[in-house]
């Protein structure tokens, strides 16, 4: 992540940790010569600092530079404190010149105040956690920026069910297969299980793919296989099948672009696929389906019946319906 040499006051918040560093490490070295890193960087955390000595720190002028930088990690526990709360407030409204100031917080959950205030007086970017869903996008763009390696997408998807969302992992993950693949050619999802990573039988993804597909008989079979797996849930799966099946909805009333308008960014790649598996649908299928996967969902908070069984019996039905039209 590339920043300009501005100074001022910063506050990186949110959820994802492992981009609020990456942000205040490329913040550092925009701004500290590396051969007077011992002169011009002091960096703290929020559980060690005292207000006073703070206060010293951040009125001290840079050394042979431009800019003295200042980074605060972990400032959550500044917040319970009234003077550190005013000294932060105070020197993101008025820095002294030559201070660059990087604090670093999650404070996602956080309704104080304070944070609120801090936004406005500081340079605030908000790093939200990457879902899950955006992980695969999240994935080949990450590997294309930072490796030059093509990802396909099958095998983002694979990586993604394998490790989950600790961002650091996967990018441990993506220097594995970048060592691994040899020349140019793309890393497939053959490669993410050579490297050693442990594929789940069942990919969520093609599974609600085979859903889309309305090969219904195929993916009441697999079904069980992909309950069976850590972290997944009935009322998981069926707020996956209706996304897919609003996003189909869309397709079918007004047309692949306004698809793609719809999709958040690292899920524009879904956009060519979703529109071809809207053709084998329609309208009225969508909306029937939509609403059968409603009572799926009633059952499932409501009823003693298993998740297997309460939406098995909603693909047999959709298989079916879909044997009658044909």
């Amino acid at each position: 992540m590339s920043q300009k040499k501005s100074g001022g006051v910063v506050f990186y918040h949110g959820e994802d940790a492992f981009r609020r560093e990456e942000a205040v490490r490329a913040f550092i070295d925009a701004h500290v010569d590396p051969g007077l890193r011992d002169f011009n960087l002091d960096q703290l955390r929020g559980n060690d600092v005292d207000v006073d000595q703070l206060a010293s720190t951040l009125a001290t002028p840079p050394m042979m530079s431009d800019f003295r930088v200042v980074v605060i990690r972990d400032a959550e526990p500044l917040a319970g404190s009234p003077r550190a709360r005013k000294l932060l407030l105070e020197t993101a409204a008025a820095p002294p010149p030559g201070l660059a100031f990087v604090i670093s917080a999650d404070a996602s959950e956080s309704k104080a105040k304070f944070w609120k205030e801090l936004k406005k007086a500081a340079r605030a970017t908000h790093f939200r956690a990457v879902s899950l869903e955006d992980l695969p996008g999240w994935l080949v763009d990450r590997a294309e920026s930072s490796l030059g390696m093509t990802l396909e997408h099958d095998a983002a998807r694979a990586l993604a069910q394998a490790v989950g969302s600790d961002l650091g992992i996967l990018q441990q993950e993506l220097a594995k297969l970048n060592e691994y693949v040899e020349g140019d050619r793309p890393v497939t999802r053959e490669d993410v299980a050579a490297v050693g990573t442990t594929i789940p039988a069942q990919d969520r993804w093609d599974w609600i793919d085979l859903v889309a597909a309305r090969r219904f008989d195929d993916a009441a079979a697999r079904l069980p296989i992909l309950l069976a797996q850590q972290g997944e849930s009935g009322v998981g799966i069926t707020l996956g099948l209706g996304t897919m099946l609003l996003r189909l909805g869309v397709v079918a009333d007004e047309g692949p672009r306004a698809l793609e308008k719809l999709l958040p960014p690292y899920q524009n790649w879904l956009s060519g696929k979703l529109a071809r598996l809207a053709r084998s649908w329609t309208a009225t299928e969508i909306e029937d389906a939509l609403l059968g996967l409603l009572r799926v969902d009633r059952l499932l908070k409501s009823s003693p019946l298993s998740d297997d069984l309460v939406i098995e019996e909603w693909l047999l039905g959709l298989e079916a319906r879909r044997r009658e039209a044909a």
